[in-house]
């Protein structure tokens, strides 16, 4: 049986991370290997800085390359329908009152992939995200975070 963690995306998160594929597949592999034929022109490879960097380069677009691969051989994408409005979810947008600054923020619960905090996008596997899960409208949450005890009001919760 096979250990491959399964990748949780929604319509927008597919997207994004098979046009990031397509953009290093043939455009950023192409920038690389011109990187590399340029610094090889320079001469001698053991005192070649520019060839080093090129290769190391190389790798890290090959390693993205087959990390997004692996990914999406292993997707289970959000269908909206499945989603309740009854229990917070993965996918679930979720209206909070924050207790100890008094003030009211909005998350979307996301796959560890798709998390972009700034945007509001919190991981499933993400402190305030684990804790939210299956919670209902009106339950007090209390999260353990790195910088201690949160207190949570779940206000309201939509697709």
């Amino acid at each position: 049986m096979s250990n491959v963690k399964q990748t949780i995306l929604t319509d927008e998160g597919l997207k994004k991370l098979e046009d990031e594929l397509e953009q290093l597949k043939t455009i950023t592999r192409k920038e690389v290997a011109e990187k590399i034929k340029v610094a090889l022109s320079f001469g001698d490879l053991s005192e070649n800085s520019e060839y080093d960097e090129a290769k190391n380069e190389q790798a890290l677009v090959e390693s993205r390359i087959a990390q997004i691969e692996a990914m999406l051989k292993n997707v289970k994408i959000l269908d909206e329908h499945e989603i309740s409005n009854d229990i917070v979810s993965v996918g679930s947008k979720v209206r909070l009152f924050d207790k100890e600054f008094d003030e009211e923020v909005v998350y979307q619960i996301v796959g560890s992939t798709e998390a972009d905090p700034m945007q509001g996008k919190i991981s499933d596997e993400s402190p305030v995200g684990k804790f939210l899960l299956g919670h209902k409208v009106g339950d007090v949450v209390e999260v353990e975070t790195p910088g201690g005890i949160c207190l949570y009001e779940v206000l309201e919760i939509t697709k």
